[in-house]
């Protein structure tokens, strides 16, 4: 295959949201010659889209209203024993100098109403107020806003609208750069000893998702294909809170943040009752996956089991207040006709992030030479089998900045591959899945509740609904990653033989340490095959 035209530099990064973006600013400074590839424009990273916050233990805390070791036990209780604490302990640990220096870079966040500092929610699954903000509800805008403007300053190339397809790789296996496409499927080499992916997750999977339409799963399936190691795929997270707004919902849905019920909101059914009353503890800040089970269950005990949603009730909440707290949560209410100050706001669980993902080391190293990952797309052990709410941009930011260190390290010691001249690119044929099929088949049988019945009828709808063909198109890239990440989940789902964390086996009820507290890696065979790897720890795979 003839490529149209070539690029060289030291690493490429390919995603534009937190965990990418700063390791292109860190790398940069290391003095690597940086790439950025990105499906979409520079701003359409996923980060722009989180509302919450970042979870982190800043100095001017008072020791005893919070601290590092209590976030570590939180992100622990929420990964319900899949976690691994050594990389809880050590991002959580590096969190308020990651957070301080993207202040340094620009980011604006929330001061305290009484000048104290910055001001701190709390979400589900947090025992402090730690989680800090920017804009009321817009912290992912923010914090893109000021990795951008940090990269422009810095003059960091960024070459927009391509989609990274292959992974170019040298006689012995080690990354040498990426094949690429831009929209009318043309074809591009870019070559270099480093790939850093940073892709986000695979929200698409289903029909109803806070992610955007870019969240496909193409840099698990690029990773896959490069012999890459992927985990705990079957942890699919559901936002408990999304804005519903009718049956037909379909893609990227408004988020309603978790802060909104760390302000003092709480869920309700159609007669009012608390969903939460009796359910833990915690009770309406419980961990996100308890929050949506419950919420399952409640629509699944409704008479004649009609509901398809149930309300958020903040009118309790000063309406003025609200407003200005929230504003991107008050525009989307507004949209659809909802005033939170006098109306419950209808809600219902939406996928929405992904705990599992390459096997990764919180440096990015994958068992792939030159092939790293970072953010959402990376299992480090950090989220287990449920992420702790807020963790993901604060995870972005550490292991964005510790994976520029670990390529500039390799790159010294000599560690690296590429890039290879005389390699000569093949543009991959993969099975592609009818979107549409596959997103109705996991959204009705590997969403919140599975069975065993409804995963081999989901692979049975998938293998139906597939067809091999080469990958011309950035549609086409897209649909054979989701078709590729959906047979690893329904796999890994299907042999989990329990419930833990977000994965709910109607049929398995209950956790089981004595078997499955251990994570499930899978990986592609030589006929490209998904197969499980037989290791019961993750220890030297990455």
């Amino acid at each position: 295959m003839t490529a149209r035209w070539e690029s060289e530099a030291d690493v490429l990064v390919v995603g534009t949201g937190v965990a990418g973006l700063t390791a292109a600013l860190h790398a940069q400074r290391l003095g690597l010659r940086v790439l950025v590839v990105t499906k979409g424009a520079a701003e359409d990273g996923n980060t722009r889209w989180a509302q919450g916050g970042v979870a982190v233990v800043l100095d001017d805390r008072d020791p005893s209203a919070d601290s590092v070791d209590r976030h570590v036990a939180d992100t622990l209780t929420a990964g319900a024993g899949l976690c691994d604490e050594a990389a809880v302990r050590g991002v959580i640990g590096a969190g308020p100098d990651a957070v301080t220096e993207l202040i340094g870079l620009g980011a604006r966040f929330d001061a305290a109403s009484d000048g104290g500092g910055l001001a701190r929610t709390r979400e589900g699954g947090h025992s402090a107020y730690r989680v800090i903000h920017a804009g009321g509800d817009a912290t992912g805008a923010e914090v893109s806003r000021a990795l951008l403007a940090a990269g422009r300053d810095g003059r960091i190339a960024i070459l927009e609208h391509h989609v990274a397809v292959e992974a170019l790789r040298t006689p012995t296996g080690a990354v040498a750069g990426l094949l690429v496409l831009d929209p009318e499927g043309g074809t591009g080499l870019l070559r270099a000893p480093a790939v850093v992916l940073a892709t986000g997750g695979a929200g698409q999977l289903y029909q109803a998702t806070s992610n955007p339409d870019g969240a496909t799963g193409d840099g698990l399936a690029l990773a896959l294909r490069a012999g890459a190691v992927v985990s705990d795929l079957e942890f699919v997270q559901f936002h408990p809170t999304v804005l519903y707004s009718g049956p037909a919902d379909r893609g990227r849905r408004p988020l309603i943040t978790e802060a909104v019920r760390g302000e003092g909101a709480v869920l309700i059914d159609a007669t009012g009752s608390r969903v939460m009353a009796g359910v833990h503890p915690m009770a309406d800040l419980a961990p996100r996956d308890v929050v949506s089970a419950a919420i399952t269950r409640r629509l699944a005990e409704a008479p004649g089991g009609v509901d398809d949603h149930v309300y958020l009730d903040a009118t309790g909440l000063a309406g003025p207040a609200f407003r200005r707290r929230f504003p991107t949560v008050f525009a989307a209410c507004q949209a659809v006709g909802i005033d939170p100050a006098t109306d419950p706001i209808p809600v219902a669980p939406a996928a929405h992030f992904a705990c599992g993902g390459i096997v990764a080391s919180t440096h990015g190293r994958t068992g792939v030479v030159g092939l790293y990952a970072v953010g959402e797309v990376a299992r480090t052990g950090l989220h287990g089998a449920n992420r702790l709410a807020s963790n993901s941009l604060l995870e972005g930011l550490v292991t964005g900045r510790r994976v520029a260190e670990a390529v500039a390290e390799d790159r010294a010691a000599c560690l690296l591959g590429g890039p290879c001249a005389e390699i000569d690119p093949v543009l991959p044929a993969e099975a592609v899945a009818d979107r549409p099929v596959l997103q109705r088949a996991m959204s009705r049988y590997a969403a919140i509740g599975r069975d065993a019945e409804g995963l081999a009828t989901a692979t049975t709808t998938l293998d139906a609904c597939t067809v091999v063909r080469p990958l011309r198109t950035p549609d086409l890239v897209a649909d054979a990653a989701l078709a590729l990440v959906a047979r690893l989940s329904l796999l890994a789902a299907s042999n989990r033989t329990e419930s833990r964390g977000c994965h709910v086996r109607h049929d398995h009820p209950e956790r089981d340490d004595r078997i499955w507290r251990r994570s499930l890696l899978t990986r592609l065979d030589v006929a490209g095959q998904p197969i499980l790897v037989e290791q019961t720890s993750l220890k030297g795979v990455a």
